[in-house]
């Protein structure tokens, strides 16, 4: 298992962006990276990671084969899958290869070195790219042509469409596109992350050598082309002409003379993994500002191409980019460059290809038109929410909405991590601010992908007078946390929302999530005390109710397995059930093995990769892990403990922000709360046993990190959770849940 920060400089960039880097670079000499290995790395005890991860993406993938899904939802995961692996280049290919050319070899959880690592991962890789290739052009793409839809090759085109394409082209393309050769007197362009090129070989008629040349696929203009001509009448089929082809079929208008030897779609990955050490940065906005520009100019990390490429081409391509061979990946058809091009169709307004829409239900505690009066509703009892099942606009948005606007609220103080654009919550911040109220929000400037969003929102709050500050120095905030300070007639009232997923709306409706949303003095009390450690360098360590990471939660959760051993040794009830996206702790690891041994029954669901080895004989006979894929992603973190009690609802319950990762537990501010109210301990089982006994989107983790799926035809736990939201009390509350999960 590797925990190490990296402390050195930017990435070496690709010839041709030096000397547009030489005024981003810091004169301060970095330091040699840190890097702390941990003890336990076991192949026989634990997975690898990375190889876990691949296999959640595998799952992913399964979903576009799966004929039990609607069509248009299979296309978007195809898309997913695709911009899933992506993301995985950028932040885990990278970061591995930095240690290789830096020459630190730090153990995995199951002791591979980088090197050994990447090219396991090399080896998986290939197979998911032979087996997307083979869903899109083999499963989904006869499927849908069955269905009137139908993506061409330029060859597939009749001669009408093939005239009103040139002519689209002309008028629409043509304009945008600039080719850009390669020369003693141009020098090999900038190549930006994630966009499809092609490559060039071309030849001046009256010299023997070659030249390169580069046109970039315009990413403004659609990638697939609908094209309107020599469709019978009355027929409803849509036909689409991919925009690569397209351009590809028309290139001599771009090089009169010239003679074109060969043509290869390419696409390039940066690295993303660019860190820096904050504790030396005066500024960490300017940091995160910097970092993102360098980031644009990061090393490239993997190349890959269309078949049958020109050798000579792709040797050029290798030497300007400073590539090996296992950074090359050969795709088998050039229609397969990047599936996330697909979300045209997923968007299609189908409705027999799509799920049913989902609106989610108000629950009743929140059906008063007064937005004041969920400050009533919640001194009377707890409400705990779980989305999108339930809303989110009509609950936690209203929460803060209300407290915006209501007088009697004094402060408002929230935790941000990705809140996403047009956010209702700055909205409201900004106007308690220009209202006079006291508003603290903490923005998470690191927050991978969002930093350039991050740093606007704390921009434009600041600027309304909002006190922003962006947290502990050397930890991310992921902490999903709201304080409302209420004046009430018996004096100040504190109302709280802790939950586990991110303050956005867009993937409140696709995201599963829980939310308590409490007055409990006991609470509140300690999230105020939270505050003061994310604003104020507060060092309580004391905390009773709540567990803060990285203060007292790795501790608390270890010793709470520990406990159910001691119960199961006593002959007391023992359990313990776990729900979250990812773990890799291999103390806590370690501790549930042991809990294992001592007869506890463990049950966890985690949506990604797991570290821990179940089922293995003498080690991990009782623990069960499982994996949900689903129309919505599995994002809720929730946690149960027997706790010796003869009743299951007299265990204890916990939701928060945390998985059992290391980063999460030591190296991030999170918060996990305890429910106490026996009714939402009574929902969280039920929701426990529901995810226990689902039969059809289910996958069982073997022992060798395998994985197989349950195969019933019943709705799968999310319908079954659709219908029961449907069955209580409220009403249609939202817009409609979309597809665009498990990313």
């Amino acid at each position: 298992m590797i925990h190490y920060m990296t402390k050195q400089g930017p990435a070496k960039e690709a010839k041709g962006t030096r000397s547009s880097l030489k005024n981003l670079r810091s004169g301060k000499r970095k330091k040699r990276p840190q890097v702390m290995e941990h003890p336990l790395s076991s192949a026989t005890e634990f997975t690898n990671r990375e190889l876990g991860w691949l296999n959640f993406n595998r799952r992913v993938l399964f979903e576009a084969e799966d004929a039990r899904n609607p069509l248009l939802e299979r296309v978007r995961f195809l898309s997913i899958c695709n911009s899933n692996l992506d993301e995985f280049f950028m932040k885990r290919v990278g970061g591995l290869k930095r240690q290789v050319a830096i020459g630190i070899s730090p153990k995995s959880s199951d002791g591979k070195t980088p090197m050994q690592q990447l090219q396991e991962i090399r080896t998986q890789v290939l197979k998911i790219m032979k087996e997307q290739s083979h869903v899109f052009s083999k499963v989904l793409r006869p499927a849908l042509v069955q269905n009137g839809i139908h993506l061409l090759r330029w060859t597939d085109l009749t001669v009408k469409e093939r005239e009103w394409t040139q002519k689209y082209y002309v008028r629409n393309v043509f304009p945008v596109l600039t080719p850009l050769s390669v020369d003693p007197g141009h020098p090999f362009p900038f190549i930006s992350n994630l966009s499809t090129s092609l490559g060039i070989t071309l030849k001046h008629p009256d010299r023997e050598d070659k030249l390169f040349a580069r046109v970039k696929i315009p990413q403004v203009l659609p990638q697939w082309i609908r094209v309107e001509a020599d469709t019978a009448a009355g027929s409803t089929d849509l036909r689409f002409v991919n925009l690569v082809d397209v351009i590809k079929e028309n290139l001599a208008a771009l090089f009169p003379a010239m003679q074109v030897l060969n043509v290869m779609p390419f696409r390039l990955t940066r690295n993303a993994d660019i860190s820096r050490d904050e504790e030396d940065a005066e500024d960490l906005l300017e940091m995160i500002e910097e970092e993102l520009r360098l980031r644009r100019f990061a090393e490239v990390v993997s190349l890959e191409h269309g078949p049958h490429p020109d050798p000579w081409m792709l040797q050029f391509l290798r030497e300007e980019l400073e590539l090996s061979e296992d950074d090359v990946y050969e795709l088998p058809e050039e229609l397969d460059l990047d599936y996330t091009s697909l979300n045209i169709f997923a968007d299609l307004n189908i409705p027999k290809l799509k799920y049913e829409p989902w609106m989610p239900v108000v629950p009743s505690a929140f059906l008063d038109e007064d937005p004041t009066q969920i400050f009533q509703a919640l001194k009377h009892s707890d409400q705990l929410v779980h989305h999108p099942y339930e809303s989110f606009g009509a609950s936690v948005e209203k929460f803060i909405r209300a407290a915006s606007d209501d007088p009697k609220v004094l402060a408002i103080k929230m935790t941000l991590y990705r809140t996403g654009d047009k956010s209702p919550f700055i909205k409201s911040l900004i106007r308690a601010a220009e209202d006079g109220k006291q508003v603290v929000c903490l923005i998470e400037l690191k927050a991978r992908f969002d930093e350039e969003r991050n740093i606007y929102w704390a921009q434009e709050l600041e600027n309304a007078g909002v006190h922003v500050v962006y947290g502990v120095v050397g930890l991310k905030t992921h902490a999903k946390t709201a304080l409302v300070v209420r004046q009430e007639s018996e004096g100040l009232r504190c109302y709280a929302h802790i939950g586990t997923g991110n303050y956005n709306i867009a993937t409140a409706r696709y995201y599963t999530d829980l939310g308590l949303l409490t007055s409990r003095e006991e609470i509140t009390s300690e999230l105020v005390e939270f505050f003061h450690y994310l604003t104020g360098r507060s060092l309580k360590n004391n905390y009773e109710r709540l567990l803060v990471a990285p203060v007292n939660m790795f501790t608390r959760f270890k010793q709470m397995i520990e406990r159910e051993s001691e119960h199961a040794r006593a002959g007391r009830p023992a359990q313990v059930f776990a729900k979250m996206n990812n773990m890799e702790e291999n103390d806590i690891a370690m501790a549930l093995y042991n809990a294992s041994q001592s007869g506890v029954d463990i049950d966890l669901i985690i949506r990604g990769f797991c570290c821990l080895r179940p089922g293995v004989a003498g080690l991990s006979e009782k623990i069960r892990v499982s994996s949900v894929i689903g129309r919505f992603l599995e994002h809720s973190r929730l946690f149960y403990f027997r706790n010796g009690a003869t009743h299951p609802l007299d265990g204890e319950f916990f939701l928060g922000s945390a998985d059992w990762m290391y980063r999460n537990l030591h190296a991030r501010v999170e918060c996990v709360v305890p429910i106490q109210e026996k009714a939402l301990r009574e929902k969280l089982w039920e929701i426990i046993q529901a995810y226990l006994k689902d039969q059809r989107q289910t996958w069982d983790m073997h022992s060798d990190g395998t994985y197989t799926q349950r195969k019933s035809n019943d709705p799968g736990i999310q319908g079954q959770l659709m219908v029961a939201a449907k069955s209580k009390v409220g009403t249609s509350g939202e817009e409609e849940a979309t597809t665009e999960v498990n990313q």
